[in-house]
């Protein structure tokens, strides 16, 4: 048919730029362990949580696994995800890590913001920061990880980060 065209894969958008959104990584195709592989199940649990004890977050206990002591996927060796792990043995923050992040980009909008008044831009990132913060607080209010009770102050957050 002249005028048609086909679509490729659909992806994702960019919540706030009007653009496409961006690629992955993706995650290897076999489910079994490399062969390279040096660690056991119960030596990577123990690295899990000596790492999540230094402070690390989940996303960066992963990352640090992968590139310092070459373990390609956690899930795969230890069938069960880095939160599972840190749940059974109640290493769990109080707040989920990706609000942790937004709250820590706020409080950082925020600081800038005292400084340069007039900064417009500045000001559309603190207000699109905060409503992806109460979207956030709603999602995890319905799924039961926050209290029913819990909300978001931005001058509390400042005493809750620090």
């Amino acid at each position: 048919m002249p005028g048609c065209f086909i679509l490729g894969p659909i992806r994702m958008a960019r919540l706030y730029s009007r653009k496409k959104g961006k690629s992955g990584s993706t995650k290897p195709l076999s489910k079994a362990n490399p062969s390279w592989l040096r660690y056991d199940e119960k030596e990577v649990e123990q690295l899990v949580l000596k790492l999540s004890k230094q402070g690390f977050t989940k996303s960066q206990i992963g990352l640090m696994l992968r590139d310092t002591y070459g373990i390609p996927s956690v899930s795969n060796i230890l069938k069960k995800k880095i939160g599972k792990v840190l749940e059974e043995n109640k290493v769990v923050h109080a707040l989920p890590e990706d609000m942790l992040a937004l709250i820590r980009k706020e409080i950082s909008l925020m600081k800038h913001f005292e400084s340069n008044k007039k900064d417009m831009s500045a000001k559309r990132g603190l207000r699109l920061t905060e409503s992806k913060i109460n979207r956030l607080v709603k999602y995890y209010k319905k799924k039961g990880t926050l209290d029913k009770a819990w909300k978001y102050d931005r001058d509390k957050a400042k005493l809750l980060i620090s």
